[in-house]
């Protein structure tokens, strides 16, 4: 079985899919093509996983069930190689294998992406089209999972990127970077009549619609005060009933692709299913394994209209109400759990996060952290409910053993991580009149589990890999100056980094929260098996 246009049309070809469990596209996909490429609706920036797990099945629901005539258009900014080999060889086809956690899996092939580009100026045909499908009245969504660095102008130091001050000083016209060039296809579609859009970030980050404006306003006020861009450039994209910029809340695990399911398909006789490591070290493969929980919050602001894509369960509400989920997921229901199983995964040496829930010990600790200590502080937003969303997440989501996810990867950048996941419960804390920061116990022990894992020593006494941080370099020296068994002269080598309010988000010398960590760290640092029984004195109650 080929996963190409010619693999699953016939009535033969289709019957063979069908019989091994796959869902097809039930709709011609060629007459969506061609409506598509006449009057595209929705242009999709970022062809990762999340895209094709998400986004992309949603159309495909409502293609099937007639809700949709016309399919999505993606570009990849960034590696050109995922168009390359992974959508060109399978006509824009992938498999979507939901990996549910009552055991059984869902296979669907995803046929709604319609056409694939790469953002290569340098590339005129690319370019030309791109910039088309900018230009044409009935594009409603430009969208984005680009991740938060892809809107990032300047360095840690507040430094301008090479690639972005040079694009400043050359205009539209020549704009490498990618938010450049991106300015410079909605400055074609304001040359082209002013013509109203919704610039839709669905990256998982907070505030995300916002990150994307301050990225393209800078170029617009640059291109305009160096007039290199009409005056009234600034003005379209300042005035909300031409250009939009939603915040977005997106919640859904798409795992690089793994082995156990790229097995399944070959087993089922589909061939060519071999994951990609691209050049610039993306993982990726003609199929994605996902979780079947998912959850898309859009702020309902569209300046050219929109689809009904509430048919196909997304959620559009107030700004208001996506910035109170978005907090309840990053703050307190999600985020801080998966951070809490990642840090202490990693020091017992668990490979695999589903695994962690049968560990009674981690198991409690997160429950404690997101019930006890979490949800007492937590804004109902009112679509969503917290505690539903916690109970969701403790015992169908994080424990579904056939999702492929690692506390290693979770890990990743975990000190860019804390001042939203625990910092914000912290600040909480410190302003209400009925709770008291003493009363956090569970949170200190995370914030120390992760120092000690800075240490970069298991509870075996064994070295391991720490994840890519960017502050491992600033904060792993004080570190390596700790031996297990030391007593009190630990404090002062935490302090440099327990007083770094960028990390931590609030003082915590001045909450009286770093006396704590420091006294839980002597303990999980007291020798080999000092986590574990440091886990058992505190939740073996």
């Amino acid at each position: 079985m080929y996963l190409n246009d010619q693999g699953i049309e016939g009535a033969s070809n289709r019957q063979e899919w069908t019989g091994k469990g796959y869902r097809l596209p039930e709709y011609n996909r060629s007459q969506v093509r061609e409506l598509t490429k006449e009057a595209p609706f929705w242009i999709h920036f970022g062809a990762g996983n999340i895209f094709r797990a998400f986004q992309a099945n949603v159309v495909q629901n409502l293609l099937n069930e007639g809700e949709l005539e016309k399919g999505l258009v993606v570009v990849e900014g960034y590696d050109y190689e995922i168009i390359e080999k992974v959508y060109n060889p399978h006509d824009d086809l992938n498999i979507l294998v939901t990996l549910k956690a009552d055991g059984n899996i869902d296979k669907t092939v995803v046929g709604s992406i319609v056409e694939s580009h790469i953002l290569d100026t340098g590339n005129k045909e690319e370019r030309e089209r791109i910039e088309e499908i900018f230009t044409k009245d009935s594009l409603q969504i430009v969208s984005f999972t680009i991740t938060e660095k892809g809107y990032q102008l300047t360095d840690a130091k507040g430094r301008l990127f090479p690639g972005v001050e040079k694009d400043f000083a050359a205009g539209p016209e020549a704009a490498a970077s990618y938010m450049g060039k991106v300015t410079a296809l909605l400055y074609r579609r304001y040359l082209d009549g002013q013509k109203p859009i919704a610039m839709v970030s669905m990256d998982n980050c907070s505030h995300n619609g916002d990150k994307l404006y301050v990225a393209v306003t800078a170029f617009a006020d640059q291109w305009v005060g160096n007039g290199l861009a009409e005056a009234g450039f600034s003005d379209y994209i300042r005035d909300r009933s031409k250009v939009s910029f939603p915040w977005t809340m997106i919640d859904k695990i798409t795992p690089r692709p793994d082995a156990s399911v790229e097995a399944i398909l070959t087993k089922d006789g589909v061939a060519e299913q071999t994951p990609v490591v691209t050049s610039a070290n993306t993982y990726i493969a003609p199929f994605v394994n996902a979780e079947e929980c998912e959850y898309l919050v859009i702020e309902d602001v569209f300046p050219n209209g929109r689809p009904a894509l509430e048919k196909g369960g997304v959620i559009f509400t107030s700004r208001e109400r996506v910035n109170k989920v978005e907090k309840m997921k990053v703050c307190t229901c999600l985020n801080p759990l998966h951070t809490t199983l990642a840090v202490y995964g990693c020091l017992l040496g668990y490979e695999k996060i589903s695994e962690e829930m049968k560990d009674e010990d981690l198991k409690k600790l997160i429950e404690t952290v997101g019930y006890e200590e979490g949800l007492p502080v937590v804004v109902d937003p009112g679509i969503l409910d917290p505690k539903e969303f916690i109970d969701t997440v403790i015992n169908v989501r994080i424990p579904n053993p056939f999702m492929p996810d690692t506390p290693q990867r979770i890990a990743t950048d975990t000190s860019q991580k804390l001042a939203i996941r625990f910092g914000e419960t912290i600040k909480a804390y410190e302003a209400s009149k009925e709770l008291r920061v003493s009363d956090l116990k569970m949170i200190p022990l995370v914030l120390a589990g992760w120092l000690r894992y800075l240490m970069a020593i298991d509870d075996n006494g064994n070295p391991f890999s720490l994840s890519p941080d960017p502050l491992l370099d600033e904060v792993c020296p004080h570190l390596q100056k700790v031996v297990f068994g030391m007593g009190d002269e630990v404090k002062d080598i935490l302090r440099p980094v327990l007083e770094n309010q960028n990390i931590f988000g609030v003082d915590l010398y001045e909450n009286g929260m770093a006396e704590s960590i420091c006294e839980y760290f002597k303990e999980l640092s007291a020798g080999k098996g000092a986590v574990r029984a440091t886990l058992g004195k505190y939740l073996r109650k």
